[in-house]
C-alpha cells in the first residue's frame, strides 16, 4: 500500500513539474517581445509558479525516486538513468533558471518608467529560454523511463536467457 502511495506521489510530482514548465513554455510562446510592463507581469508570474508548481515538483520526483532506491530497493537500470536525469535537471533548476527568474522580473519592473526594454533583458531572457531547452530531452527521457520502465542495457540479455 505505501508503494502504491510513493507511485501515486510521484504522479502529481510529475503533473506539478511539468505542468509548470508547459505554463512557462506556452506563456513565452504567446507573449512575445512584450513591453516592460507585460514582461514584469510574465516574468512574476514565472517566477511564482517555479516557486509553487516547478521546485516542489521537482523536490518530490527526487524524493519519490530515493524512496524507490533506497526504500524499495528499485535498482534497475531504468532507475539508474533515471536518477542521473533528476540529477541533472536539479542542478540545471537550482543553478541556472531559479536564480534567473528574479533578475529578469527586476530588470523589467527597472524598465516600465523607459517604456523599453533593454538589450541586457532580451540577452538574458535568451539565455534563461535555452537553459529552458536543455531541459526538454532529459525531462521526456526522466518521463519515459519512469513510466515505462523498460529493461536496459545487460537486463535485456539477461531476459533472453
Amino acid at each position: 500500500m505505501v508503494r502504491k502511495f510513493v507511485d501515486f506521489l510521484n504522479e502529481i510530482a510529475g503533473i506539478l513539474y511539468v505542468g509548470g514548465i508547459l505554463s512557462h513554455i506556452v506563456l513565452g510562446a504567446t507573449v512575445g517581445s512584450p513591453d516592460p510592463q507585460t514582461a514584469a507581469t510574465v516574468y512574476t508570474y514565472k517566477e511564482l509558479s517555479a516557486y509553487i508548481l516547478i521546485l516542489p515538483g521537482l523536490g518530490l520526483k527526487v524524493l519519490c525516486d530515493l524512496t524507490l532506491w533506497f526504500g524499495y530497493e528499485v535498482r534497475t537500470s531504468w532507475m539508474k538513468v533515471k536518477l542521473v536525469l533528476m540529477a541533472f535537471l536539479t542542478i540545471n533548476a537550482f543553478v541556472f533558471l531559479v536564480p534567473m527568474m528574479p533578475e529578469l522580473c527586476a530588470m523589467a519592473n527597472a524598465a516600465i518608467p523607459a517604456g523599453v526594454l533593454p538589450e541586457a533583458f532580451h540577452d538574458f531572457e535568451a539565455r534563461e529560454a535555452l537553459v529552458g531547452m536543455s531541459n526538454a530531452l532529459p525531462l521526456a527521457l526522466e518521463l519515459i523511463l519512469g513510466s515505462f520502465k523498460p529493461r536496459l542495457f545487460g537486463e535485456r540479455r539477461n531476459v533472453l536467457v
